[in-house]
């Protein structure tokens, strides 16, 4: 088998960082020496990155991220690619490594209690007992395109809105609940939140739906991964596999998601090949006529322009959280 020339890894970590926005503007810099294009999301409580680049650029990140004791434990699920896997570099500071509202470590700390990791192999033996719930925990646009068949799955546009629909899944509490995500980031807040409102028997796919394809082969996962590159959705399933999404303008079976080239929709939708091209990768007539419609080529998918690094925006905002935490 041809090898392919590029690797685009995904990883996160949950651990403390200190200074976190200093960190993710040297972050930047330390991931634009290596060549590498990608987007990490870095926070007080940890990092979120999705980086692609040469086989020997990704191996020496990886290694510089091992080497930092804060990451030593980081597990990066590793893609074969054939060119990179986005245009630009973005390394930014946010409040959450995975946008949640759950903020307070001392509500919900994934670094001291989740729910029991289970490698892929074991959730495959486990997924189908009758005292088994198998939950996913990702947006409509995201299990849309893609599920493990039999799952229960939540009218969320997105994972901040989990909180709230708890109370949806009080009639499973006398049941083991399996979450599952695409990388397993989700998992580690949602499976907390769960054990937190009582929930007894909590566990998560460790790795998420991209480790289970490469280590068992995907099966029972119906359609495709969504991504969050330019791939969009990625296959997963060697075994059983088939389409579960169809396209929104004709119907017809397809599992090919793009972005409404309309900017100010910018909806996740599933369109096939024929309505991508008849619709110029548009969701509507009505955004087909926008203005600022973008350029379709295909793919459905468009770069977010980086914003240059602000070093005295950091200074001003390292300054007034001095004053509100002295």
């Amino acid at each position: 088998m041809r090898m392919k020339k590029y690797h685009t890894l995904l990883y996160y970590c949950y651990s403390r960082i200190d200074d976190a926005e200093q960190f993710a503007a040297e972050h930047l810099e330390f991931c634009k020496s290596l060549g590498l294009v990608g987007r990490v999301i870095v926070a007080d409580e940890g990092l979120n990155g999705t980086v692609s680049g040469t086989v020997d650029a990704c191996h020496a990140y990886m290694d510089a991220v091992h080497a930092d004791p804060r990451f030593a434990k980081t597990d990066f699920k590793i893609d074969e690619v054939d060119e990179p896997s986005f245009i630009k570099m973005h390394c930014r500071y946010k409040p959450e490594i995975v946008h949640s509202g759950l903020r307070d470590p001392k509500v919900i700390d994934p670094t001291r209690q989740t729910g029991k990791h289970l490698a892929p192999a074991e959730f495959l033996a486990m997924k189908d007992r009758d005292d088994v719930v198998v939950l996913d925990v990702r947006s409509n646009y995201e299990h849309s395109v893609g599920r493990f068949k039999n799952a229960v799955t939540l009218n969320i546009e997105n994972f901040r809105e989990f909180p709230d629909k708890i109370n949806e899944l009080a009639k499973y509490k006398d049941k083991k609940i399996l979450t599952y995500c695409t990388g397993g980031i989700k998992c580690e807040k949602a499976s907390a939140l769960l054990l937190k409102e009582g929930f007894e028997e909590v566990y998560q796919l460790h790795g998420g739906i991209i480790k289970y394809g490469k280590e068992v082969g995907g099966k029972d996962f119906d359609g495709k991964c969504y991504v969050f590159d330019n791939r969009v959705a990625v296959e997963v399933n060697k075994v059983n596999p088939t389409v579960v999404a169809t396209c929104r303008n004709c119907g017809v079976a397809s599992d090919k998601m793009i972005n409404c080239a309309n900017p100010e929709c910018n909806e996740h939708f599933t369109q096939c090949e024929e309505c991508g091209w008849k619709m110029d990768g548009c969701c509507s007539e009505v955004c087909m006529e926008h203005p600022r419609k973008r350029t379709y080529d295909g793919t459905g998918y468009y770069v977010k322009l980086p914003q240059p690094v602000n070093a005295d925006k950091i200074s001003k905002r390292k300054d007034k959280k001095l004053q509100v935490n002295p």
